[in-house]
């Protein structure tokens, strides 16, 4: 019996050990591995519309940074991922991605509009308690995973910066303290 409760113990304390932040009622995890290199949680943020909490969104970086265009500028791995704590709809994510390319991204290339365009044909209803994950990896593209789904892959380092620019830009979507929050300051 005391094997049991110590190996459920040893267990609940590595998970915990694993959990970098609790933001908006949801934990995130310290790192992500992609393409075999591990990323940190730069920071972590929750998005809300009014006074409604919509996400709680983490950016995950190879290393830490606070600067908004240096993180734009590297062509390194990154993730984004958005725990929703509300569900939203398909035209909701649509709309918001559009308008985060406008406010955010001037002159965006023709390339880059055709790949938002792609971005919201693969938007779905995500219900409460289910993610969208946005990885880059250079050379590949921003892979889209939605409710737990691949989507595809956006091509382009123009394209992840302006899917990035929506939370780092000059008026980012999820507002000021958003921003603040993924950039860990």
């Amino acid at each position: 019996m005391r094997q049991g409760l110590k190996a459920s113990l040893l267990a609940l304390a590595f998970t915990l050990s694993a959990l970098a932040a609790t933001v908006g009622g949801v934990n995130l995890e310290d790192s992500a591995t992609v393409n075999g290199q591990t990323l940190v949680l730069n920071g972590a943020g929750v998005r809300k519309k009014l006074f409604i909490k919509i996400y709680a969104g983490g950016l995950y970086l190879p290393a830490k940074q606070s600067n908004a265009a240096a993180v734009m500028a590297a062509d390194t791995p990154r993730r984004m991922v958005m725990h929703f704590v509300y569900s939203v709809s398909k035209n909701q994510m649509c709309d918001a991605w559009k308008d985060g390319l406008e406010d955010n991204t001037k002159n965006p290339s023709a390339e880059v509009k055709k790949n938002f365009d792609t971005l919201c044909t693969w938007m779905e209803p995500i219900p409460k308690g289910n993610r969208l994950v946005l990885t880059y990896v250079p050379g590949t593209g921003t892979t889209v995973e939605i409710n737990g789904k691949a989507k595809g892959t956006l091509p382009g380092k123009a394209t992840s910066d302006a899917i990035l620019a929506t939370w780092l830009g000059s008026n980012p979507a999820p507002g000021e303290d958003f921003k603040k929050a993924v950039l860990g300051k």
